[in-house]
C-alpha cells in the first residue's frame, strides 16, 4: 500500500471518529464536569460533597471577569480582522493560492506570526483567511481550518502568553515567581529562549509539511460552501437592524459617521499608554492588550458607527464562549478547591529530578489543560506547586514555567474551546477539524517535549 494512501486513511478514521464520538462542545465541557466531580469525590484530599458543590459555584462565577477580557481580546481582534484594509490584505493573498499545498504554505505562517505577536489576532485571521483562499480554490474546508489552528496553536509560546507575561511583570498577581524570589524572569529566558523559540517554529515548519501531506484525496474532498455555512464573517451578510435610512441627515447620522469620537477615544488610549509606560517601562498585559487592540481597531474602521457594527459582528462568535466560560470555571474551582489538580501536579513533581522536572511539568500540564483550558487559570492551579518544586530542587525555574505553557499548546489540539471561535467564524462543525488537529497533537508534544529535554 502507498504510504500517502494509508496515511491519509489514518486521518480519514480520526476525523470519522471525532464526528461521531465528540459532542458538541458545550455538552462535552459538561462530560467533563462530571469526570472532574467523581474524580474529586473519589480521590481528592478534600473531595466531600459540599466542598465539591461550593467549589464549582465559586469557580462558575470567579471566573467571569476574566472571561469577559478573553471574549473583548475576540471581539477586538475580530474588528481589526474586519476593517476593509485587512480584508482586502487577507483577499489579496488569498488570490496568490491555487492548490492546497500553496494554501497550506500561505495559512501555517501568517497565523502562526500573528498567533506569536497576540492569541486573540491569530484566531481570527486563521478563520478568515481560511474562508477567503476556500472561497476561491477547491480545497478540503475542515482540512483549511483544522491548519489555521494547528498554526494558531504556538500563541502561548509568544508574547502574548499569559505565563511568561505575568511572570516577566513587576506586580502581578499571578507573578509567582517573584512572590517567591523577588526577581522577575524576563521575556529573554522564556519566549525567546532556544529551548522555546526552536521548537515553536519547527511546530509550524513541521506540520505545514504534514497538513499538504494529508490533504484528502479529490474525490474525498469536501469544499467550502457559502450557502450552507451561511457568511459568518458577517461582511454585509444581512441587513443591520441598527443601520439608518441611506442618505439621512439628522444630528445622530452625522454623529456615528464624524471621525471626532474615534479621534478623541484615540487620543485617551494612546495618552493613557504614553502616560503608564512613560512611568513604569513597557507592559503587556491582558487589559493592556485589550486597549491596544481597541484603538487599533478605531483607527482601521475610522468611525465609532463602523466599529460598533464590527463589534455587533463578532458578538455572533463569542456566544459559545459565553456558554462555556462558567462550566469551565467550575471545573476550575472543584480541582483548585478540594485539591485534585494539586494532587496531580504533586505526583509528577514527587518523582522529578532538576533535569526531569520541566518534562514532567510539562506532562502533567498535557492533563490539566484538558480540564482548565486557560492558561492564566492554569497556572493559578499549577504554578504554586511546580515553582517551589523547582527552587527546592535547584531546577530552571523558566524552564518548568514554560514547560506548562508549551504543554498548553499541545493540548489544545485536542481540547476544543478555544477551537470553538475558529469554527464559528469559519462556518463549520468542530468534529471534523478535531480529527485533524488530532495529528497536531502527538507532532507538536514530541517536539516540545524533545526541546525541554535535550536544549539547553
Amino acid at each position: 500500500m502507498n504510504p500517502g494512501t494509508r496515511q491519509r486513511g489514518v486521518v480519514a478514521g480520526l476525523v470519522y471518529v471525532f464526528e461521531q464520538v465528540m459532542p458538541d462542545p458545550f455538552v462535552l465541557s459538561i462530560g467533563l464536569t462530571v469526570v472532574v466531580s467523581l474524580l474529586a469525590v473519589a480521590f481528592a484530599p478534600h473531595g466531600s460533597l459540599p466542598t465539591v458543590l461550593t467549589s464549582w459555584y465559586a469557580g462558575t462565577f470567579n471566573i467571569l471577569g476574566f472571561a469577559l477580557q478573553m471574549i473583548l481580546i475576540l471581539a477586538t481582534g475580530y474588528a481589526i480582522a474586519d476593517a476593509s484594509v485587512i480584508q482586502r490584505g487577507l483577499r489579496a493573498m488569498a488570490t496568490r493560492v491555487q492548490t492546497p499545498a500553496r494554501a497550506a504554505l500561505v495559512v501555517f505562517p501568517i497565523v502562526a506570526v500573528a498567533a506569536w505577536f497576540n492569541w486573540g489576532l491569530g484566531l481570527i485571521v486563521g478563520a478568515l483567511l481560511s474562508r477567503e483562499i476556500a472561497r476561491r480554490v477547491k480545497v478540503d474546508f475542515a482540512w483549511l481550518v483544522a491548519g489555521s489552528y494547528s498554526a494558531w496553536s504556538v500563541c502561548n509560546s509568544g508574547l502574548s502568553s499569559s505565563i511568561a507575561l505575568s511572570q516577566a511583570s513587576h506586580g502581578n498577581a499571578l507573578n509567582l515567581v517573584e512572590k517567591a524570589t523577588g526577581q522577575v524572569v524576563p521575556l529573554s529566558a522564556t519566549v525567546f529562549a532556544p529551548f522555546v523559540f526552536i521548537p515553536t517554529v519547527l511546530v509550524v515548519v513541521v506540520m505545514t509539511a504534514i497538513f499538504i501531506w494529508m490533504h484528502p484525496k479529490p474525490e474525498n474532498v469536501v469544499a467550502f460552501n457559502d450557502a450552507q455555512t451561511g457568511d459568518s464573517s458577517g461582511a454585509g451578510s444581512e441587513a443591520d437592524p441598527h443601520a439608518r435610512a441611506a442618505g439621512t441627515s439628522s444630528f445622530a447620522a452625522r454623529a456615528e459617521k464624524s471621525p471626532l469620537g474615534t479621534w478623541f477615544m484615540l487620543a485617551l488610549g494612546v495618552g493613557y499608554l504614553a502616560i503608564t509606560w512613560h512611568a513604569t517601562g513597557f507592559e503587556l498585559d491582558i487589559n493592556t492588550t485589550i486597549l491596544i487592540f481597541l484603538l487599533a481597531g478605531l483607527a482601521l474602521q475610522r468611525t465609532p458607527i463602523a466599529y460598533a457594527d464590527a463589534i455587533r459582528r463578532a458578538a455572533r462568535q463569542t456566544g459559545s464562549m459565553l456558554l462555556q466560560y462558567p462550566v469551565y470555571g467550575g471545573i476550575m474551582g472543584i480541582m483548585t478547591g478540594t485539591g485534585l489538580a494539586s494532587m496531580i501536579a504533586k505526583t509528577f513533581v514527587a518523582i522529578a529530578t532538576p533535569v526531569t522536572l520541566p518534562v514532567l511539568s510539562f506532562l502533567s500540564s498535557l492533563i490539566i489543560t484538558l480540564l482548565i483550558p486557560s492558561a492564566g487559570g492554569h497556572w493559578a492551579v499549577q504554578g504554586p506547586f511546580v515553582l517551589p518544586a523547582a527552587l527546592s530542587l535547584h531546577a530552571s525555574v523558566p524552564r518548568t514555567a514554560m514547560g506548562v505553557a508549551m504543554a498548553e499548546n499541545v493540548s489544545n489540539m485536542l481540547q476544543p474551546f478555544w477551537a470553538v471561535p475558529v469554527v464559528a467564524i469559519a462556518g463549520i462543525r468542530i468534529q471534523r477539524v478535531m480529527g485533524y488537529t488530532a495529528i497536531t497533537f502527538v507532532v507538536s508534544l514530541v517536539i516540545y517535549a524533545a526541546a525541554l529535554w535535550l536544549i539547553p
